[in-house]
């Protein structure tokens, strides 16, 4: 198909104004990064996090998770294509529909065959509150679904260091973190409050994951040759997933930690965030 015409709709959640500075959810930053990568023209649709559900069920999107007691998780992003007629409600999904629909746009394949280092990756099944994608097989891009799957857990497990910085809309701030509080099974948002040499352990469990993950999957061995993405000089959509957690991370971590963050394993992650910083412009 020939690039759309009409631009395309991405569905993200409106987080603390201004929208596009405080944006922070990995999955939707995922599809953004895609979105670019591809050089498509999207509109983004900002929707206050209370609405994503009502939003989902109105768009007619099935919810693509369920919580442990079986309900289902409603969540974005949401891609609208007017071209191709479709409505997409999962950033994997969505980068498969872009690559499918779009092959040779911007800058072309998402999909390159990976190395045996990417697609033999696995952190392991881990216990959350919120639902992680499942999916480990895609019609054709089943290595990249199940790295997916692998690093979603990973960065989850880890996470905890992040919450307390989440920029909410003051408008719902105080609605959104009861309800969180009750999904997550416990009192208050106070009791995800991290300080201290509790905090400086999880921090410390992030950075033990994240040097696994670049020294045994992002390089070859930690190998430092300056490159910084899995397939040498050119971006692919591993390089996206894990491109989105980061730009979680700088949401959500205070100016001090993010620099930390940046710094790790000789500050390959300042350096792969900074080469992806092409594709991403918030339209």
């Amino acid at each position: 198909m020939a690039l759309s015409k009409a631009p395309l709709v991405l569905y993200d959640i409106a987080m603390r104004p201004p929208f596009a500075e405080n944006c922070c959810s990995n999955n939707c930053w995922k599809a953004r990064l895609a979105l670019n990568f591809k050089a498509l023209p999207y509109t983004t649709m900002w929707v206050p996090l209370p609405e994503v559900a009502s939003t989902r069920r109105r768009l007619g999107v099935p919810a693509c998770r369920k919580f442990a007691d079986g309900s289902n998780f409603f969540t974005l992003p949401i891609l609208s294509d007017p071209s191709a007629g479709v409505l997409i409600g999962d950033s994997f999904d969505i980068a498969v529909h872009l690559q499918r629909t779009y092959p040779s746009a911007g800058a072309g394949n998402l999909f390159p065959s990976l190395p045996a280092r990417v697609t033999g990756y696995r952190y392991g099944d881990v216990a959350l509150p919120i639902p992680l994608t499942e999916r480990r097989d895609a019609d054709g891009f089943g290595d990249y679904a199940q790295f997916n799957v692998e690093v979603d857990a990973a960065f989850s497990a880890n996470l905890g260091m992040a919450a307390r910085g989440t920029p909410f809309d003051p408008a719902w701030e105080e609605e959104i973190k009861a309800s969180w509080a009750k999904r997550a099974g416990v009192r208050s948002w106070d009791d995800f409050k991290l300080e201290g040499a509790a905090r400086e352990a999880v921090k410390k469990g992030m950075e033990a994951m994240m040097g696994r993950l670049w020294k045994e999957v992002l390089t070859e061995g930690g190998k430092d040759d300056g490159g910084v993405f899995v397939l040498g000089e050119t971006p692919c959509y591993a390089d996206l997933i894990v491109g989105g957690w980061l730009r979680l991370l700088r949401a959500t971590l205070g100016r001090e930690e993010w620099e930390e963050v940046r710094g790790w394993q000789g500050g390959f992650w300042g350096r792969l965030h900074d080469a992806l910083e092409v594709y991403a412009e918030v339209k």
